[in-house]
């Protein structure tokens, strides 16, 4: 259970870290660029020691799509970025693609 969570966790600093890129103007500006950089590293540090008991194919998979999505709706939701019908489609293909991993694949090493 351990592991989920800090697969949980690393989407999490991944997303942040993703909309401070956003927010920093292309690295101008101090602040956001520091969430830049602590985000990205604390995302691989977590998901690093998750997979010293997942599997790396469908972890990767579950990490990098819904990193994916939280990044659209992070970006309308923070930035007000326009979500068109095709992003949708795209998110739910994505999330319909992580779930075919997961079930292919399961997540912990048997």
């Amino acid at each position: 259970m351990t592991a989920y969570l800090l697969v949980g966790a690393a989407i999490a600093a991944e997303v942040t870290a993703t909309l401070a890129l956003r927010a920093s103007h292309g690295l101008t500006k101090l602040a956001p660029s520091v969430v830049v950089a602590v985000g990205y590293v604390a995302a691989f540090v977590l998901l690093a020691q998750a997979l010293k008991s997942l599997n790396v194919g469908p972890v990767y998979a579950v990490w990098s799509g819904l990193g994916t999505v939280g990044a659209l709706v992070g970006g309308a939701v923070v930035f007000g970025e326009p979500v068109k019908p095709a992003s949708l489609i795209g998110a739910a293909l994505v999330v319909g693609g992580v779930a075919v991993m997961y079930l292919g694949g399961g997540l912990s090493h048997e």
